[in-house]
C-alpha cells in the first residue's frame, strides 16, 4: 500500500498542531517573519533512507513556496556523512517542521533498515515478508510505508480491509467451523470484497480448514508452529490456500520457515524492534 496524500496531509496537520500549539515562540522571538533560509539533511548513521516523501510534504505544508531538492530517494542506501536533501523556505516554516520531519525520517529509516535485513535473508526463497498491526497508534501510516520502502509487504492496514479470525475470535465463536461460516455469511450479506484469513494453532486446525474452508478462506495462518510443523502443514494444504507463518519471528529464525515452503512470514518485530537512525537538519550559513 503506497502512502495516501490525503492521509499524509491529515497526519501532518495533527502532528504540527501537537508540536506548535499556541506558537513556536522560540522562532517568533528571534527570527523576523518572511525571511528565507536553507537547510540540509545530514546523514549520521548507515542504513536505508526512508521518509523523503514525508519530509517534502511537511515542508510544503508549512510553506507552499518551499524548494525541496532531493539528493537521495526513499530506499537508497545511505552512509554517515552524506546528504539526503537541501531545502530553501521561510525560516519560520523550516524551524516549525524540523522536529516533526526528523522524528518521521529517523523512525522510518530505522524500520526500513531492519526490514531490508529481513528481506536479504529471504532472498532466493518464495516466501514474502509481511508487517503486522503491531504499530504505534496514529503512526501506522508511516511505519507501514517504511516497511514497504525496506522491501517488505504490507499486511492489512486495519480491521476493515481484511477479515482475520484469530484465536480469541475462534474461541468466542465456539470453534473454527462456526467462526468461518459466520464470517462468510457476514461477508456475503454485506457484499464485502475482502479476504478471510484464519489462525490455526495445530495441524488438527489445519485439517479442519482443508476440509471445510475451500471457497471461504483465502489464507491460513500457522501461528507459533515450529519449522517442521510448518512444513507438514504446507504439505497438507497442498496449495489450496495461501500460507502464513507467524509468532515470534526474528532475524535468527526466519530462514528455516522460508525453507519449509510457507508463502508469507509476518513479523511484528519489523516495527516494534526497529531503532531510529540518527539524522540531523542543519542550517546552511
Amino acid at each position: 500500500m503506497e502512502i495516501s496524500e490525503s492521509r499524509l496531509s491529515a497526519f501532518i496537520s495533527l502532528a504540527l498542531q501537537e508540536d506548535i500549539g499556541s506558537g513556536d515562540h522560540s522562532t517568533l522571538a528571534v527570527i523576523p517573519e518572511g525571511v528565507r533560509g536553507q537547510m540540509e539533511l545530514l546523514i549520521k548513521e548507515d542504513g536505508i533512507l526512508a521518509g523523503m516523501q514525508v519530509a517534502a510534504a511537511i515542508l510544503s505544508h508549512l510553506d507552499a513556496d518551499a524548494v525541496f531538492v532531493p539528493i537521495k530517494k526513499d530506499g537508497d542506501k545511505m552512509k554517515k556523512g552524506e546528504l539526503a536533501f537541501r531545502v530553501e523556505a521561510n525560516i519560520h516554516a523550516l524551524l516549525k517542521g524540523e522536529r516533526l520531519l526528523l522524528n518521521c525520517m529517523q523512525r522510518m529509516s530505522g524500520i526500513a533498515t531492519l526490514t531490508a535485513a529481513y528481506v536479504a535473508l529471504l532472498d532466493g526463497y518464495k516466501t514474502q515478508l509481511l508487517d503486522t498491526r503491531k504499530t504505534t497508534p496514529n503512526f501506522r501510516l508511516l511505519e507501514k510505508e517504511a516497511v514497504r520502502i525496506g522491501g517488505g509487504r504490507n499486511h492489512r492496514f486495519g480491521l476493515y480491509d481484511m477479515m482475520m479470525l484469530k484465536d480469541n475470535h475462534i474461541d468466542f465463536a465456539g470453534g473454527i467451523l462456526p467462526a468461518i461460516l459466520l464470517a462468510d455469511k457476514y461477508r456475503s450479506e454485506r457484499k464485502l470484497d475482502i479476504p478471510l484469513e484464519v489462525e490455526t494453532r495445530n495441524l488438527h486446525d489445519v485439517e479442519t480448514l482443508c476440509k471445510h474452508g475451500q471457497g471461504i478462506v483465502q489464507r491460513i495462518m500457522l501461528d507459533n508452529f515450529s519449522p517442521a510443523e510448518v512444513r507438514d502443514a504446507v504439505t497438507l494444504i497442498a496449495g489450496r490456500f495461501e500460507t502464513e507463518a507467524s509468532g515470534g519471528m526474528h532475524l535468527g529464525n526466519i530462514v528455516p520457515y522460508a525453507e519449509a515452503g510457507v508463502d508469507y512470514i509476518s513479523a511484528g518485530a519489523l516495527i516494534h524492534h526497529a531503532v531510529s537512525l540518527d539524522l540531523s537538519l542543519k542550517a546552511v550559513k
